[in-house]
Protein backbone atom coordinates (compact mmCIF):
# COMPACT_ATOMS: atom_id res chain seq x y z
CA UNK A 1 0.00 0.00 0.00
CA UNK A 2 1.41 3.24 -0.54
CA UNK A 3 2.64 5.30 1.97
CA UNK A 4 0.42 8.22 1.58
CA UNK A 5 -2.94 6.66 0.60
CA UNK A 6 -3.98 4.85 3.34
CA UNK A 7 -7.71 4.93 2.45
CA UNK A 8 -11.11 5.94 4.98
CA UNK A 9 -10.40 5.90 9.02
CA UNK A 10 -12.11 3.22 10.65
CA UNK A 11 -13.33 5.78 12.64
CA UNK A 12 -14.66 8.28 10.32
CA UNK A 13 -15.56 6.53 7.57
CA UNK A 14 -15.46 10.27 5.58
CA UNK A 15 -12.12 10.95 6.81
CA UNK A 16 -9.49 10.57 3.92
CA UNK A 17 -6.00 10.69 5.18
CA UNK A 18 -4.06 13.41 2.97
CA UNK A 19 -1.90 12.67 0.15
CA UNK A 20 1.84 13.71 0.49
CA UNK A 21 4.22 15.82 -1.50
CA UNK A 22 8.25 17.28 -0.81
CA UNK A 23 8.96 20.07 -1.74
CA UNK A 24 13.00 21.26 -2.28
CA UNK A 25 13.81 24.73 -2.28
CA UNK A 26 16.16 27.24 -2.74
CA UNK A 27 18.01 30.40 -4.20
CA UNK A 28 19.62 29.30 -8.20
CA UNK A 29 22.67 27.62 -8.22
CA UNK A 30 21.98 25.60 -3.89
CA UNK A 31 21.90 22.43 -4.81
CA UNK A 32 18.02 21.71 -5.12
CA UNK A 33 18.05 19.43 -8.11
CA UNK A 34 21.13 17.20 -6.52
CA UNK A 35 19.19 16.68 -3.07
CA UNK A 36 15.57 15.88 -4.83
CA UNK A 37 17.66 13.36 -6.84
CA UNK A 38 19.38 12.09 -3.39
CA UNK A 39 16.15 11.89 -1.52
CA UNK A 40 14.34 10.16 -5.08
CA UNK A 41 17.16 7.61 -4.80
CA UNK A 42 16.28 6.40 -1.34
CA UNK A 43 12.69 6.63 -1.28
CA UNK A 44 10.09 5.54 -3.90
CA UNK A 45 9.50 9.00 -5.52
CA UNK A 46 9.45 10.93 -8.66
CA UNK A 47 10.49 14.41 -9.78
CA UNK A 48 8.06 17.35 -10.82
CA UNK A 49 10.11 20.20 -11.43
CA UNK A 50 9.21 23.71 -10.75
CA UNK A 51 11.36 26.02 -12.86
CA UNK A 52 9.37 27.82 -14.96
CA UNK A 53 12.42 28.23 -17.63
CA UNK A 54 13.56 24.89 -17.44
CA UNK A 55 9.94 23.51 -18.38
CA UNK A 56 11.09 24.59 -22.11
CA UNK A 57 12.70 22.92 -24.66
CA UNK A 58 16.63 23.87 -25.38
CA UNK A 59 19.09 26.06 -23.63
CA UNK A 60 20.43 23.10 -21.60
CA UNK A 61 23.56 24.79 -20.70
CA UNK A 62 22.42 28.06 -19.97
CA UNK A 63 19.34 27.24 -18.04
CA UNK A 64 21.40 23.82 -16.29
CA UNK A 65 19.12 21.46 -16.31
CA UNK A 66 20.21 17.97 -15.15
CA UNK A 67 21.73 15.50 -17.63
CA UNK A 68 20.04 12.35 -18.08
CA UNK A 69 23.73 10.55 -16.22
CA UNK A 70 22.87 13.45 -13.83
CA UNK A 71 19.47 12.33 -13.42
CA UNK A 72 20.12 8.69 -11.95
CA UNK A 73 17.24 7.01 -13.57
CA UNK A 74 14.89 9.50 -11.74
CA UNK A 75 11.53 10.38 -13.88
CA UNK A 76 11.10 13.76 -14.22
CA UNK A 77 8.45 15.21 -15.10
CA UNK A 78 7.80 18.91 -16.58
CA UNK A 79 11.25 19.22 -17.66
CA UNK A 80 11.97 20.66 -21.03
CA UNK A 81 8.15 19.47 -22.22
CA UNK A 82 7.33 23.05 -23.26
CA UNK A 83 8.14 24.94 -26.66
CA UNK A 84 10.67 27.17 -26.28
CA UNK A 85 7.95 30.15 -27.68
CA UNK A 86 5.24 28.71 -25.71
CA UNK A 87 4.16 31.16 -22.29
CA UNK A 88 3.69 28.73 -19.40
CA UNK A 89 2.08 30.57 -16.41
CA UNK A 90 1.65 29.64 -12.86
CA UNK A 91 -1.71 28.42 -13.34
CA UNK A 92 -0.28 26.04 -16.42
CA UNK A 93 1.91 25.29 -14.21
CA UNK A 94 -0.93 24.08 -11.14
CA UNK A 95 -2.83 22.25 -13.31
CA UNK A 96 -0.03 20.22 -15.02
CA UNK A 97 1.89 19.82 -11.80
CA UNK A 98 -1.53 17.90 -10.33
CA UNK A 99 -1.89 15.79 -13.01
CA UNK A 100 1.63 14.28 -12.49
CA UNK A 101 1.45 14.16 -8.81
CA UNK A 102 -1.82 12.52 -9.11
CA UNK A 103 0.25 9.96 -11.63
CA UNK A 104 3.04 9.22 -9.62
CA UNK A 105 0.99 8.99 -6.31
CA UNK A 106 -1.29 6.23 -8.09
CA UNK A 107 1.73 4.00 -8.31
CA UNK A 108 2.59 4.24 -4.84
CA UNK A 109 5.49 6.64 -5.12
CA UNK A 110 5.79 10.37 -3.75
CA UNK A 111 5.93 12.66 -5.55
CA UNK A 112 8.90 15.89 -5.08
CA UNK A 113 8.21 19.40 -6.34
CA UNK A 114 12.08 20.87 -6.68
CA UNK A 115 13.42 24.28 -8.73
CA UNK A 116 13.47 27.89 -8.44
CA UNK A 117 10.48 29.34 -9.14
CA UNK A 118 8.90 29.92 -6.36
CA UNK A 119 5.69 31.79 -7.77
CA UNK A 120 4.81 28.45 -9.01
CA UNK A 121 5.15 26.89 -5.51
CA UNK A 122 3.24 29.79 -3.88
CA UNK A 123 0.20 29.62 -6.61
CA UNK A 124 0.36 26.03 -5.80
CA UNK A 125 0.35 25.71 -2.32
CA UNK A 126 -1.67 28.61 -1.08
CA UNK A 127 -3.64 29.31 -4.25
CA UNK A 128 -5.09 26.64 -5.57
CA UNK A 129 -8.58 25.52 -4.06
CA UNK A 130 -7.96 22.50 -1.70
CA UNK A 131 -4.89 21.72 -1.90
CA UNK A 132 -3.81 22.17 1.48
CA UNK A 133 -6.83 19.74 2.57
CA UNK A 134 -5.90 17.30 -0.14
CA UNK A 135 -2.22 17.05 0.57
CA UNK A 136 0.23 16.94 3.57
CA UNK A 137 3.33 19.42 2.48
CA UNK A 138 6.87 19.20 3.75
CA UNK A 139 9.20 22.44 2.33
CA UNK A 140 12.91 21.10 2.43
CA UNK A 141 15.28 24.37 1.78
CA UNK A 142 18.61 24.20 0.82
CA UNK A 143 20.18 27.30 1.92
CA UNK A 144 23.69 28.85 1.08
CA UNK A 145 25.42 31.90 2.18
CA UNK A 146 25.11 34.77 -0.07
CA UNK A 147 28.54 35.49 -0.32
CA UNK A 148 29.37 31.97 -0.86
CA UNK A 149 26.58 31.45 -3.22
CA UNK A 150 27.66 34.78 -5.41
CA UNK A 151 31.10 33.73 -5.85
CA UNK A 152 30.04 29.86 -6.92
CA UNK A 153 27.67 31.42 -9.46
CA UNK A 154 30.15 33.26 -11.07
CA UNK A 155 32.50 30.56 -11.23
CA UNK A 156 29.33 28.36 -12.77
CA UNK A 157 28.73 31.11 -15.56
CA UNK A 158 32.00 30.99 -16.33
CA UNK A 159 31.83 27.18 -16.39
CA UNK A 160 28.83 27.96 -19.50
CA UNK A 161 30.57 30.04 -21.50
CA UNK A 162 33.51 27.12 -21.58
CA UNK A 163 30.87 24.26 -22.41
CA UNK A 164 29.47 26.93 -25.25
CA UNK A 165 26.59 28.87 -23.58
CA UNK A 166 27.35 31.32 -26.59
CA UNK A 167 26.47 28.90 -29.27
CA UNK A 168 23.65 27.82 -27.68
CA UNK A 169 22.28 31.24 -27.44
CA UNK A 170 22.98 32.37 -30.98
CA UNK A 171 20.99 29.24 -32.30
CA UNK A 172 17.71 30.80 -30.75
CA UNK A 173 18.93 34.25 -31.62
CA UNK A 174 16.45 36.63 -33.41
CA UNK A 175 17.20 40.34 -33.25
CA UNK A 176 13.60 40.70 -33.67
CA UNK A 177 12.09 38.04 -30.70
CA UNK A 178 10.27 39.20 -27.94
CA UNK A 179 12.63 38.86 -25.19
CA UNK A 180 9.66 38.65 -22.80
CA UNK A 181 8.00 35.25 -23.90
CA UNK A 182 9.06 31.72 -23.53
CA UNK A 183 12.69 30.59 -22.70
CA UNK A 184 14.05 33.58 -24.14
CA UNK A 185 13.22 35.11 -20.32
CA UNK A 186 15.94 33.16 -19.32
CA UNK A 187 18.86 35.40 -17.71
CA UNK A 188 22.04 35.28 -20.64
CA UNK A 189 19.84 35.47 -24.00
CA UNK A 190 19.00 39.49 -23.18
CA UNK A 191 22.43 39.78 -21.82
CA UNK A 192 23.79 38.51 -25.11
CA UNK A 193 21.68 40.48 -27.26
CA UNK A 194 23.75 43.64 -27.93
CA UNK A 195 27.16 41.08 -28.47
CA UNK A 196 25.34 38.60 -30.95
CA UNK A 197 23.98 41.42 -32.54
CA UNK A 198 27.46 43.02 -33.96
CA UNK A 199 29.57 39.61 -33.64
CA UNK A 200 29.30 39.65 -37.19
CA UNK A 201 30.76 43.80 -38.12
CA UNK A 202 32.92 44.07 -39.91
CA UNK A 203 33.84 47.43 -38.70
CA UNK A 204 34.70 46.74 -35.07
CA UNK A 205 37.88 44.51 -34.35
CA UNK A 206 38.44 41.54 -32.43
CA UNK A 207 39.19 42.94 -29.36
CA UNK A 208 36.36 45.28 -28.86
CA UNK A 209 34.02 42.30 -29.98
CA UNK A 210 36.07 40.33 -26.79
CA UNK A 211 35.25 43.34 -24.59
CA UNK A 212 31.47 43.28 -25.35
CA UNK A 213 31.13 40.08 -24.72
CA UNK A 214 32.87 40.00 -21.73
CA UNK A 215 30.44 42.69 -20.39
CA UNK A 216 27.83 40.14 -21.39
CA UNK A 217 29.09 37.63 -19.48
CA UNK A 218 29.40 39.83 -16.57
CA UNK A 219 26.06 41.28 -16.88
CA UNK A 220 25.06 37.55 -16.81
CA UNK A 221 26.60 36.95 -13.60
CA UNK A 222 25.06 40.08 -11.92
CA UNK A 223 21.69 39.22 -13.29
CA UNK A 224 21.99 35.77 -12.07
CA UNK A 225 22.96 36.81 -8.29
CA UNK A 226 20.17 39.35 -8.27
CA UNK A 227 17.95 36.59 -8.61
CA UNK A 228 18.85 34.61 -6.44
CA UNK A 229 18.91 37.30 -4.00
CA UNK A 230 15.12 38.22 -4.95
CA UNK A 231 14.30 34.27 -4.77
CA UNK A 232 15.98 34.22 -0.96
CA UNK A 233 13.56 36.89 -0.15
CA UNK A 234 10.70 35.13 -1.36
CA UNK A 235 11.45 31.81 0.32
CA UNK A 236 12.14 33.96 3.60
CA UNK A 237 8.27 35.26 3.60
CA UNK A 238 6.75 31.72 2.38
CA UNK A 239 8.71 30.49 5.59
CA UNK A 240 6.98 33.38 7.90
CA UNK A 241 3.48 31.38 5.91
CA UNK A 242 4.46 27.56 6.54
CA UNK A 243 6.37 27.99 9.28
CA UNK A 244 8.04 24.50 11.30
CA UNK A 245 6.92 22.55 8.04
CA UNK A 246 9.58 24.71 6.10
CA UNK A 247 13.11 22.75 7.13
CA UNK A 248 16.49 24.92 6.26
CA UNK A 249 19.44 23.01 5.06
CA UNK A 250 22.49 25.19 5.33
CA UNK A 251 24.63 24.00 2.78
CA UNK A 252 27.00 26.38 3.00
CA UNK A 253 30.41 24.06 3.83
CA UNK A 254 29.55 21.82 1.05
CA UNK A 255 30.43 24.96 -1.69
CA UNK A 256 33.02 25.88 0.82
CA UNK A 257 35.02 22.51 0.40
CA UNK A 258 35.98 20.78 -2.89
CA UNK A 259 36.50 17.41 -3.62
CA UNK A 260 35.64 14.14 -1.66
CA UNK A 261 35.22 16.82 1.57
CA UNK A 262 32.47 18.71 -0.36
CA UNK A 263 30.57 15.71 -0.80
CA UNK A 264 31.04 14.33 2.76
CA UNK A 265 30.15 17.81 4.16
CA UNK A 266 26.32 17.59 1.31
CA UNK A 267 25.91 14.49 3.36
CA UNK A 268 26.43 15.49 6.49
CA UNK A 269 24.72 18.68 6.50
CA UNK A 270 22.02 18.25 3.51
CA UNK A 271 21.33 15.14 1.82
CA UNK A 272 21.52 12.65 6.00
CA UNK A 273 19.12 15.51 7.24
CA UNK A 274 16.68 15.62 4.71
CA UNK A 275 16.51 11.86 4.52
CA UNK A 276 15.62 11.67 8.24
CA UNK A 277 13.05 14.85 8.13
CA UNK A 278 11.98 13.01 4.81
CA UNK A 279 11.73 9.43 6.67
CA UNK A 280 9.57 10.82 9.53
CA UNK A 281 7.47 12.94 7.45
CA UNK A 282 6.27 10.12 4.99
CA UNK A 283 5.97 6.94 8.19
CA UNK A 284 5.40 9.13 11.60
CA UNK A 285 8.38 7.68 13.29
CA UNK A 286 11.76 8.94 14.10
CA UNK A 287 14.52 6.86 11.26
CA UNK A 288 16.68 5.63 13.90
CA UNK A 289 13.79 3.06 15.55
CA UNK A 290 14.11 -0.22 14.61
CA UNK A 291 16.95 -1.61 13.24
CA UNK A 292 17.85 -0.81 9.25
CA UNK A 293 20.13 -2.99 6.85
CA UNK A 294 21.59 -1.60 3.84
CA UNK A 295 19.53 -2.91 0.16
CA UNK A 296 21.69 -4.42 -1.99
CA UNK A 297 20.97 -1.50 -4.31
CA UNK A 298 21.51 1.78 -2.38
CA UNK A 299 19.81 3.55 -5.71
CA UNK A 300 16.72 1.58 -5.61
CA UNK A 301 14.60 3.87 -4.18
CA UNK A 302 12.71 1.26 -1.87
CA UNK A 303 12.08 3.29 1.29
CA UNK A 304 9.50 1.95 3.09
CA UNK A 305 8.96 -1.31 0.60
CA UNK A 306 11.35 -3.41 1.80
CA UNK A 307 14.86 -1.70 3.32
CA UNK A 308 16.17 1.52 3.65
CA UNK A 309 18.09 2.04 0.66
CA UNK A 310 21.15 3.47 2.00
CA UNK A 311 24.24 2.01 2.16
CA UNK A 312 26.45 1.38 5.45
CA UNK A 313 27.72 3.39 7.39
CA UNK A 314 24.24 5.02 7.29
CA UNK A 315 22.77 3.81 10.57
CA UNK A 316 25.39 5.21 12.48
CA UNK A 317 25.65 8.44 10.42
CA UNK A 318 21.98 9.28 10.36
CA UNK A 319 22.29 8.98 13.97
CA UNK A 320 24.66 11.51 14.74
CA UNK A 321 22.77 13.49 11.94
CA UNK A 322 19.40 13.33 13.19
CA UNK A 323 20.21 13.87 17.18
CA UNK A 324 22.66 17.27 15.92
CA UNK A 325 19.82 18.52 14.10
CA UNK A 326 16.37 17.72 16.14
CA UNK A 327 16.02 21.02 14.86
CA UNK A 328 15.35 21.07 11.57
CA UNK A 329 12.70 18.95 12.05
Amino acid sequence: MSNSRQGLSSKNPFYRRKDKVVFVMGATGTGKSRLAIDLATRFAAEIINSDKIQVHRGLKILTNKVTDEERRGVPHHLLGVVEPDDDFTADDFCSNALMAMESILSHGRTPIIAGGSNSFIDALVNRTPDFRSRYECCFLWVDVSMLVLQSFVSERVEKMVELGLASEVRNIFDPKADLSRGIRRAIGVAEMHNYLTIEGSATLSTEKKAAILASAIEEIKANTCALASRQLKKIRRLKGIWGCRMHRLDATETFVKKGDDADEAWERTVAGPSTAIMYEFLFGENPIVGAFKPAENPTAGVIGATALSIPMPWPLLLTSIYSNNRDLV
